[in-house]
């Protein structure tokens, strides 16, 4: 039977490859892993002792991951550390910045469908106008699609 502390290092280790996965930092991922296993908010000191890394690439992803609302800052009464926890709602915030994604792919095909519009278009810039539509409606299904599960997730929380 495992133990704690190797079901702890593996849950991150795994968190971080799954993040790795999506192109991220594996890093990231396992800091959000080690938030989540922990589930109360921890200092940087404690987090870079943890995960055996330096201060500084910590810090800079958690930045990171506070920008894009995944972990928060915690203030612990009595201590001047930086805390930081994962956010309410982790996973629905983390889908959210993937909808920002294919919203800005959407927009870009709508720029260039703008762009085109009016253009008396010969067979090569035929194809490019197909493309753009196709580009533009599958973002469009597809934001309504994970619009309507963020809604059916919320409703489940």
């Amino acid at each position: 039977m495992q133990d704690f502390s190797e079901l702890k290092q593996e849950f991150i280790q795994d968190y971080g490859e799954g993040y790795q996965h999506f192109g991220l930092p594996q890093l990231m991922g396992r800091i959000v892993g080690l938030l989540l296993f922990e589930g109360k908010p921890l200092s940087l000191d404690y987090i870079t002792q943890e995960l055996n890394v330096s201060k500084g690439p910590v810090s800079q992803i958690t930045r990171r991951l506070r920008d894009h609302n995944l972990v928060q800052r915690k203030w612990v009464p009595g201590d001047r550390k930086d805390y930081y926890e994962a956010a309410p709602d982790i996973f629905g915030k983390a889908f959210v910045n993937r909808i920002s994604l294919m919203k800005s792919n959407l927009a870009l095909a709508q720029k260039y469908q703008e762009k085109i519009k009016d253009l008396n278009l010969d067979d090569e810039l035929a194809n490019f106008k197909i493309n753009i539509e196709d580009m533009y409606a599958f973002y469009e299904m597809m934001i309504k699609h994970y619009n309507n599960f963020l809604e059916e997730w919320h409703s489940r929380k």
